[in-house]
């Protein structure tokens, strides 16, 4: 089974890349599949790459039945 999770862009870097935020871990995925993405913007990632971009109160649900389910370490305490 595949998993695409909610992740918060926090910074744009060169050639489509990005820095997310997910659970406190920082990781560089790209961005080269969706179109306007900036800092602030929640997108949805798998294998390190964006697929697309969720609004903050749906990205905030599932993060929320992820903590809660057990599959993020930390975002239930």
């Amino acid at each position: 089974m595949c998993l695409a999770i909610p992740a918060l862009v926090s910074e744009l870097l060169p050639d489509d890349m990005a820095k997310v935020s997910l659970d406190g871990v920082t990781k560089e995925i790209s961005i080269a599949m969706v179109e306007g993405v900036k800092p602030g913007d929640y997108v949805i990632i798998h294998v390190g790459y964006a697929l697309s971009k969720i609004d903050a109160e749906e990205a905030e649900k599932t993060l929320a039945l992820l903590a809660e389910a057990g599959a993020l370490q930390g975002a239930a305490e």
